[in-house]
């Protein structure tokens, strides 16, 4: 027979009230009750129904995170911040790996309300704005990270993804190229937009051009990262700079790069955007705009729990301040081919 919070009151002498308060971490109980109680429940292997606390409106101590691609080192890395930090905290996490698609991230949110979690994070495109605005009215706490929605009255996490463009843009050009392409998502992401604008308005700034055929559309993996960079290599005006906008795409131009033969970064030197665990561990290593993913998932856990515990009435926009990285894949131009 399962066992039930009467079971743990019996055995622990206390009442249920006192159990419930322990398992919920709310009210004044003493150390030695608390640790009484606790022993009880993990010698009866006694499990609270999340769906009852919901049911009798209490907190189910549970976050909901959605994220859109947990094969991306970024987002993997991203995550697991973000449920350290809810584990210091007192929340447990479901994590929702969508795919970049749209409505599976529709079905996460919905099943997410089901399940009656104390807040959602949301990493991903975020493209159904009226289910985002249903979630607010219903006072449910919803944060965004890695991202924006500047339409929408909701706290947000990021990353100045228009510095980061910049700052890729501009160390390049310090090294004297002048033919730099860029890869970006499908520009329904702000992170995608504000990296390009900058990247664009950095070159301007120097005197140069982005043209059309040096903005290459990819789908975000590095399959496409890859293709993306070969048709750039393959081409007769070949750059001798790529910016990827992710370090996920980055790895797929340096697989382009090595089928068709050539060096990074003698032949085309490449920045990244993310300083992920494969940006240190490739080779060469990856010159990469560091976001500082630690802060962030700190961060966006903070904002939520606060809103959740009702101890902030105000949304709030953290941008933090990313950082250029050089190490060994970008190189003076001088130093390479000569164009």
């Amino acid at each position: 027979m399962k066992t039930t919070i009467y079971d743990v009151a019996k055995k622990a002498g206390v009442s249920i009230s006192t159990v419930s308060r322990v398992i919920n971490n709310t009210g004044r109980i003493s150390a030695k009750t608390k640790k009484k109680v606790l022993d009880v429940i993990e010698q009866l292997g006694y499990q609270p129904s999340v769906v009852a606390s919901a049911l009798t409106g209490k907190r189910t101590r549970t976050i909901g995170l959605i994220i859109p691609d947990v094969a991306n080192p970024f987002f993997a890395e991203l995550a697991r911040r973000v449920e350290d930090r809810g584990r210091e905290l007192g929340f447990n996490l479901l994590m929702c790996n969508t795919d970049n698609n749209p409505d599976t991230e529709d079905m996460y949110l919905s099943l997410l309300r089901q399940k009656s979690v104390d807040g959602i994070i949301i990493g991903t495109n975020a493209r159904n704005h009226r289910v985002l605005r249903e979630l607010l009215e219903e006072n449910l706490p919803v944060a965004l990270i890695a991202q924006d929605i500047p339409e929408l009255m909701i706290d947000v996490v990021a990353v100045d993804d228009y510095l980061g463009g910049y700052q890729a843009a501009q160390h390049l050009v310090s090294l004297g190229h002048k033919r730099i392409a860029i890869l970006v998502g499908n520009m329904n992401r702000t992170s995608d937009k504000y990296r390009l604008e900058a990247f664009r308005q950095a070159l301007e700034d120097n005197g140069l051009e982005l043209t059309e055929d040096l903005v290459i559309r990819t789908d975000y993996s590095r399959e496409d990262g890859k293709r993306a960079a070969r048709e750039l290599l393959t081409s007769p005006k070949r750059p001798t700079a790529i910016f990827a906008c992710f370090d996920f795409l980055a790895i797929g131009v340096y697989q382009a790069a090595k089928e068709l033969g050539l060096r990074i970064p003698d032949d085309v030197s490449v920045v990244g955007f993310d300083n992920t665990i494969l940006a240190s561990i490739v080779d060469p290593p990856l010159t990469t705009i560091a976001q500082p993913i630690d802060e962030m998932g700190r961060q966006v856990m903070d904002l939520l729990v606060r809103e959740i515990e009702g101890d902030k009435k105000t949304k709030q926009r953290v941008i933090l301040p990313p950082e250029l990285i050089i190490r060994q894949s970008t190189k003076p131009i001088s130093q390479a081919d000569g164009r």
